[in-house]
């Protein structure tokens, strides 16, 4: 059973830092894309950032310059390295990846995150 387990949210002050990891579970042949979303009460899911196991990785031009995204392949796990927060920055965290079990890779969630940001 593929599993995505999700840690480090919590409360930061504006202009503070945060580091999100989710760990990937289970039998699996290979993890191409990690990424990260976050979601609002009312709003969509909203891509934040991704990274492919070779490395290439794509922010969303809200969190350009203030949010890093690594992966380490040996541990299937992907960080999310958020800096200089803002309040808009507050929203629940979801870690996604694209496992591939057997020959084409599935879509997989991991539970969320809360990240609240205030003063």
């Amino acid at each position: 059973q593929v599993q995505l387990v999700e840690s480090g949210g919590g409360f930061v002050q504006p202009g503070g830092s945060l580091r999100l990891s989710c760990a990937a579970s289970g039998e699996f042949r290979s993890i191409p894309v990690m990424g990260w979303y976050r979601q609002n009460p009312g709003n969509q899911r909203e891509l934040v950032a991704t990274i492919s196991s070779g490395g290439g990785t794509d922010y969303a031009d809200t969190v350009k310059g203030r949010f890093t995204i690594s992966i380490d392949n040996a541990k299937n796990t992907v960080y999310l390295q958020l800096n200089n927060v803002k309040p808009e920055d507050t929203a629940v965290y979801y870690c996604n990846a694209a496992i591939v079990e057997r020959f084409l890779p599935s879509s997989y969630w991991g539970q969320g995150a809360q990240v609240t940001v205030s003063s």
